[in-house]
């Protein structure tokens, strides 16, 4: 598979036969980055690439209902199922980001003790609303509550945030009083306020990471690849962790 060795400059060398933008979609997690690295990208001399951002469900939904894209960029399982099932080429596949997960409260509220296993649950049993997502933090938080034997009793007190609509606008508006989330869903956000990435022990780190779809001409499929190199070269970390994400890990 392809690991993000090729180089940036690549952008130069991508043919320019079609007069179209490269199009994409992807999960909401990764939305501002991406709009920040398709810029830096046009402005380096790239073609246009415009990106719909939606729940990551709703994303890996679309694609494998045929709907057309060049490009595909998804919590990394998520992408290795459309592509186990022939919607995207895996072997064009690059790592874009990571993200771990953290709670965030509104802003002024007195943050819980997140610094152990034990704290974690503590506080989240203490929580009068918990939001969380239909992503991957989300599941991870449902494997959580089922590990610590409380989910039954927590069931109640769950506030699903609708794909597409992030958990810190929960927090924000007072509608839960922990968020959990991916930080990168979390930072720059008003009126909210990241108390902790979660502790080692209960932590799951997402690997985001991209594709292009399986039906492109030849010509198209190295313009998208040409992109995602650029996207997931060293040059552009300094984008990834303005929006909270941490940089894929290269050989």
């Amino acid at each position: 598979m392809n690991r993000n060795t090729q180089p940036s400059s690549l952008a130069a060398q991508a043919p320019r036969t079609s007069p179209l933008p490269l199009s994409g979609i992807s999960s909401m997690a990764t939305r501002l980055v991406l709009a920040d690295l398709a810029q830096a990208w046009q402005a380096q001399g790239g073609e246009p690439v415009l990106i719909e951002s939606v729940g990551g469900v709703e994303a890996a939904r679309r694609v494998a209902a045929g709907e057309a894209f060049d490009i595909v960029m998804l919590a990394d399982d998520a992408l290795v199922r459309l592509g186990t099932e022939g919607h995207v080429d895996l072997a064009t596949r690059v790592d874009i980001a990571r993200s771990g997960i953290a709670f965030a409260v509104r802003s002024g509220t007195p943050p819980p003790e997140l610094g152990s296993d034990a704290a974690v649950r503590a506080a989240v049993l203490a929580a009068r609303r918990v939001g969380y997502s239909t992503g991957p933090s989300g599941t991870h938080l449902s494997k959580l509550l089922e590990r610590w034997g409380i989910a039954q009793e927590m069931e109640a007190r769950l506030v699903q945030a609708r794909p597409g609509v992030p958990v810190a606008l929960l927090v924000a508006q007072g509608e839960v009083d922990l968020g959990l989330q991916q930080v990168s869903e979390l930072v720059n956000v008003e009126g909210v306020e990241i108390v902790a990435a979660l502790p080692d022990s209960v932590q799951r780190v997402t690997v985001f990471a991209a594709a292009c779809t399986s039906a492109l001409s030849a010509a198209r499929r190295a313009q998208a690849a040409a992109f995602l190199a650029f996207a997931a070269a060293p040059e552009n970390d300094a984008i990834r962790a303005r929006h909270g994400m941490e940089a894929p890990r290269r050989a």
